[in-house]
């Protein structure tokens, strides 16, 4: 059996938090609710991963404070901005503040739901993306440092000679280390060394 997903709704308005974690029960969701960013801000560091549905409009730290807070503590939890106000200004800060959208009260429950999709679609994007890292930290660490300097010549896009150069060793020495650290890797070509190597954070992957 799947697990439900969760919601954390954050909302100081009674009958929002019992409205809408009522809709959201009822389509399948598991669902926090918080009386104010604070609470929230207290619980989130043992909280379940979820999507984080955020009111605008709260008494002591409101909902762009709080999105600040999340960022300033690394939390990637995806954030759907509520407001009962329609303020075009705060709608741009909230997305380039990396909100997944920003919904007006009184939301219909479709468009909710859309958001919400859209935020574990990113949310599963990241997960997926962890893993990743992971893996290639892993398998990295089996290189010898002689291996893993090459390997960084490799992601930063220089030849052969040039890590033979910067290294101080000759090319038929870089050759073999390359050689070694692609069957330590288990990869068959330099695309596939480099994305485990850009994946570990040896490098910088374009964003595609």
């Amino acid at each position: 059996m799947t697990p439900k997903r969760t919601v954390h709704l954050v909302d100081d308005e009674d009958s929002i938090r019992k409205s809408a974690g009522f809709m959201l029960k009822t389509s399948g969701f598991a669902v926090q609710t918080y009386a104010s960013g604070i609470a929230f801000l207290k619980a989130v560091k043992t909280a379940e991963p979820g999507c984080i549905l955020l009111d605008v409009r709260m008494p002591g730290m409101d909902g762009l404070e709080v999105q600040e807070v999340l960022a300033e503590r690394g939390i990637t939890m995806p954030v759907i901005v509520l407001t009962g106000h329609g303020d075009v200004g705060i709608a741009v800060r909230v997305m380039k503040a990396g909100a997944v959208d920003f919904l007006e009260k009184p939301f219909e429950k479709s468009a909710l739901l859309a958001s919400i999709g859209v935020a574990f679609s990113r949310l599963d994007k990241s997960d997926a993306r962890s893993l990743r890292e992971a893996e290639a930290r892993v398998r990295v660490a089996v290189l010898t440092p002689r291996e893993r300097e090459v390997l960084i010549g490799l992601a930063n896009g220089f030849p052969n000679k040039t890590i033979a150069y910067d290294l101080d060793i000759s090319t038929r020495t870089v050759e073999v280390h390359r050689a070694n650290l692609m069957t330590k890797l288990e990869v068959h070509s330099l695309s596939d060394a480099l994305r485990i190597a850009f994946a570990a954070g040896l490098g910088d992957l374009p964003e595609p």
